[in-house]
């Protein structure tokens, strides 16, 4: 018998998190892994994690001039990641989120 899991379709995603940047390096950590669970408890599957560290940003964003950037590749189901983004959008560590589906 094949699992649900294995014949459902997935897709590639780049998901950029922009965190605090006055977040102690314990909590900036808790940060990461909460967005790691959110992507692999909806049964995604992390390829990648980039951390591109403390950066400028454009414009000020919550008060704030800078923040840490975060680049994580996965693969799940299209329908997975609206949970993702409402999650990532009520967090108050995170700044901005871009959701991107790849080829």
């Amino acid at each position: 018998m094949v699992s649900e899991a294995t014949t459902a379709k997935t897709n590639n995603y780049e998901l950029i998190v922009i965190i605090r940047p006055d977040l102690p390096d314990d909590k900036l950590e808790a940060a990461l892994e909460n967005v790691k669970k959110l992507i692999t408890g909806k049964s995604g599957v992390i390829s990648d994690v980039q951390r591109w560290g403390k950066r400028r940003l454009a414009y000020h964003i919550k008060h704030f001039g800078e923040g840490v950037y975060l680049l994580v590749r996965f693969q799940s189901r299209p329908g997975a990641n609206r949970d993702l983004e409402n999650s990532l959008r009520i967090s108050d560590d995170v700044l901005r989120h871009l959701l991107v589906k790849t080829d």
